[in-house]
């Protein structure tokens, strides 16, 4: 069992703090936030704002709680006294030697705090669960059922929890508790049953009307309830591409979980036996790859830059990476064994796509692999050379 795993954000972070008096690192809760800023910053005060007492303190009276400490302070879950940020502006303003770490698992309750009063300010980063780069070591990484199953929370990776105990509780205990502190949901069966008909369209284009119908509810209400799976980093939404940017922003996008091992859970999968024969494992696959481009990404304190792409004719490209002008394409299939159609689309992409593709891969559980031709064939292993 490993105390502390090297999280791959690290250097990024460490950067940073040459540049902002504060730096904000927000994602879901659980996901190593407080372990990795006290790995970091051993030397700061920590405070946490989960504790009432702490909590009170520092809405009856910011200044004196800011002032605890001239060396450098730590504040977990700051979005509970939103109103601290304009305090600590004051301080870095006029005392611009002073540090603070700020930790939030609310995306949306914090970023409206920090864009307000700490532009300019503070670096902002965001921690997903660990990536298979951070975990190739630890047991359980060679098995794709197994880690599609287990999923990558620190918890699991460390061998610190099991799935069947660390997933349904982080339902109970923290996301529900999100939900209710960012909207009335008055019925959380009617909640759990949305939760569940999310994990079944992983991989699917979003339609939230359809969703409304099977849930019971207002189309209104699941453009809030998917904002709030969004802000408690639950889900992730990969934009479609398109040439044109307003029309990405108005397409429909694809949905996916930011761990596979919660969506396993809501999916009532029970061991990787079972996910072996479901018919979700190629979409809970597709979820773990996005994902990985996505940690890479954010642990670089990089915006997304991530779309799929689909025409009229439903051809498709699973994942596009938008850099330096150019596009990165991948095919992602869960198969073992390579069959030459799972090239098709990447071959005729740039008869599909204007912006040059300056790399292409098929990425698949086999271990055959080819890095030398136009489309390179890859193990899931290796996702993470290819990214670079």
């Amino acid at each position: 069992m490993k105390s502390f795993i090297d999280r791959d954000i690290t250097n990024t972070i460490q950067e940073a703090g040459q540049y902002f008096p504060v730096i904000c690192l927000t994602g879901p809760r659980q996901s190593g936030k407080s372990t990795l800023i006290k790995h970091l910053y051993a030397d700061y005060r920590r405070f946490s704002l989960e504790n009432l007492d702490v909590r009170s303190m520092a809405q009856k009276d910011p200044i004196a709680f800011l002032s605890q400490t001239t060396n450098g302070m730590v504040i977990d879950e700051v979005q509970q006294v939103p109103e601290l940020m304009s305090y600590i502006q004051g301080i870095v303003d006029e005392h611009p030697e002073r540090r603070f770490i700020l930790s939030g698992s609310s995306n949306f309750l914090l970023m409206k705090k920090v864009s307000q009063s700490l532009a300019g300010r503070a670096g902002i980063f965001e921690l997903l669960p660990m990536s298979m780069n951070e975990t190739s070591d630890l047991p359980g990484s060679d098995s794709i059922d197994q880690l599609l199953y287990q999923g990558l929370y620190p918890a699991v990776c460390a061998e610190k929890n099991v799935p069947r105990f660390l997933y349904p509780s982080y339902v109970k205990t923290y996301l529900e508790k999100d939900v209710r502190e960012l909207i009335n949901v008055r019925d959380m069966a009617q909640f759990h049953t949305f939760l569940r008909l999310c994990a079944g369209r992983i991989g699917s284009v979003l339609n939230a009307s359809e969703l409304a119908n099977e849930t019971g509810v207002a189309v209104n209400t699941i453009i809030a309830w998917l904002s709030v799976l969004e802000a408690s980093y639950i889900i992730f939404r990969l934009q479609p591409w398109s040439e044109n940017t307003r029309k990405r922003l108005i397409k429909s996008p694809k949905l996916y979980f930011c761990d596979t091992g919660l969506a396993c859970h809501l999916l009532d999968i029970e061991n990787p036996e079972q996910l072996a024969r479901d018919k979700m494992r190629g979409h809970l696959f597709e979820n773990l790859i996005v994902m990985e481009a996505l940690k890479h990404r954010l642990n670089q304190g990089k915006a997304s830059n991530l779309f799929f792409y689909r025409n009229a004719k439903q051809e498709e490209i699973d994942l596009l990476l938008y850099e330096h002008g150019t596009l990165k394409g991948i095919e992602i299939k869960s198969a073992m064994t390579y069959n030459t159609s799972f090239e098709q689309t990447l071959q005729r992409a740039a008869s599909l796509i204007t912006t040059p593709l300056s790399k292409k891969a098929v990425v698949y559980t086999g271990n055959l692999e080819n890095t030398n031709s136009d489309i390179q064939l890859l193990n899931y292993r290796h996702l993470h050379n290819f990214l670079q």
